[in-house]
């Protein structure tokens, strides 16, 4: 028991010295006016274009590190920041969303998968930790419930490590095409795949911390019944 709070302690410790990181190059990179004045606007509707991409619309949308791409409406969601910026982070943030279609548009296998997950995650999510909790309470009378939560835990933690090769997929994708299309000189683009590489670290984090609170579950679970 004493063990599995420690690797949660040193996840947590870790989830938060990453995301303070990514913050920090953001806002360092954010201060870096990319050489060709381009904005993230222009930079999105520009990777489409070249991609064969007419359908998808590059919109702004409120708050900060907000940046998405929504397969369902075909949008790139930049935060105002991105959207207007006219910096390496808003250029490595836009060509990012824009790998997320160009992803979308010629099926990749990874992405699909996810797409496919998401609403079956969406309903387990509301009823999960309910389900967990009443299993670890009703422990001593029947391990049913906390085996039906850890099975859509389980299911969580698959979707966590399925978005991986998505992110990491649709970092590679934009750190090519800015850098073949000339987006980027050799120094931006080596700060853009710095703030990428620490925008994917935030996944890699949350798929382990995901993966240790589920062997945590399994442990009582698998603890109750021996």
């Amino acid at each position: 028991m004493a063990g599995a709070y420690l690797i949660g302690i040193i996840v947590m410790a870790v989830s938060m010295f990453v995301q303070w990181r990514l913050k920090s190059k953001f806002e360092q990179y954010s201060q870096v006016g990319l050489s060709n004045g381009l904005s993230g606007k222009e930079i999105a509707e520009k990777m489409l274009r070249e991609n064969g991409i007419f359908d998808v619309r590059v919109v702004s949308v409120e708050g900060r590190l907000t940046d998405h791409y929504n397969p369902q409406d075909k949008t790139v969601n930049l935060s105002p920041d991105v959207y207007h910026g006219r910096s390496v982070a808003a250029a490595a943030v836009a060509s990012h969303e824009c790998g997320h279609a160009v992803q979308h548009a010629t099926a990749y296998t990874w992405l699909q998968l996810r797409s496919k997950m998401v609403p079956f995650l969406t309903i387990s999510s509301r009823y999960m930790q309910w389900v967990i909790l009443a299993g670890i309470l009703l422990i001593n009378t029947s391990t049913i419930p906390l085996a039906i939560g850890v099975a859509l835990f389980a299911v969580t933690t698959l979707f966590s490590f399925i978005t991986l090769p998505v992110e990491y997929d649709a970092s590679n994708r934009a750190l090519a095409w800015i850098e073949t299309h000339g987006i980027v000189t050799q120094r931006e683009h080596e700060m853009a795949a710095d703030a990428l590489k620490w925008a994917a670290r935030t996944y890699l984090v949350a798929a382990i911390g995901s993966l240790a609170t589920l062997l945590y579950y399994v442990s009582i679970l698998m603890g109750r019944r021996d």
